[in-house]
This record gives C-alpha cells, structure tokens and sequence, in this order.
C-alpha cells in the first residue's frame, strides 16, 4: 500500500515563501500522479497543484504564478514551493496519490498523507 508524508509546514509572514515535501512510500511505481490539495478551517478541501507520471504539471487559479510543484524520483519525493504567500493561503496542505489518472483531481478518492500545516501572517 501507498503511503504519503507530508513535511515543510510552519509559520511565515505574508510574501514568504515555504516549501513543502510529499515523501511518498510503497507501491508508488505506477501511481498516475501526486496532487497537492488545502483545506482551511469551515472551507471546503481546494485543489491546488498535480505533478502527473509524465511530469506535466497543473495549478490551482489562486496559486498560478505563485506555486511550483516538482519530483525527485531518486527520493521518490514530491515538492511545492511556495513563494508570495498570502494569509488566505492558510490552510491544512495534503498531498495524495492514485492510480487513475482520472482521479488526481478529485478531493476523496486516493491515498492522502496525514497534512502539514501553513500559516500565513499579514
């Protein structure tokens, strides 16, 4: 089975920046792709960025130009840099992963890492 750790989170001051580490565990070889999702407190889970098999990569509208998402395969690690950040940027950050290329982006179906958390001060 597949298992995630997210790494990274902490405490920064608005135009900061923070980068997050998906330490990935398992059975990895032929997942389809590690996505990176947020979810703040009484908000809904947003996705925000996915590194597919392939290395093609895709963005959330409010991280574009912000966010960058990348792979070391030697460490079977996936990264986000976070750059710019903003206090609505707050958020519990996950990671996960699935075999179906179809479901990288959808907010449940896949193998979730237990979250590292970002605060964003003004």
């Amino acid at each position: 089975q597949v298992q995630l750790v997210e790494s990274g989170g902490g405490s920064v001051q608005a135009g900061g920046s923070l980068r997050l580490s998906c330490a990935v565990y398992g059975y990895s070889d032929t997942t389809a792709c590690i996505s990176w999702f947020r979810q703040a407190p009484g908000k809904e889970r947003e996705f925000v960025s996915v590194i597919y098999s392939d290395g093609t990569t895709n963005y959330g509208g409010s991280v574009k130009g912000r966010f960058t998402v990348s792979r070391d395969n030697d460490k079977n690690t996936v990264y986000l840099q976070m750059n710019s950040l903003k206090p609505e940027d707050t958020a519990m950050y996950y990671c996960k992963t699935t075999y179906n290329k179809m479901d990288c982006g959808h907010i449940i179906i896949g193998y979730w890492g237990q979250g590292t958390q970002v605060t964003v001060s003004s």
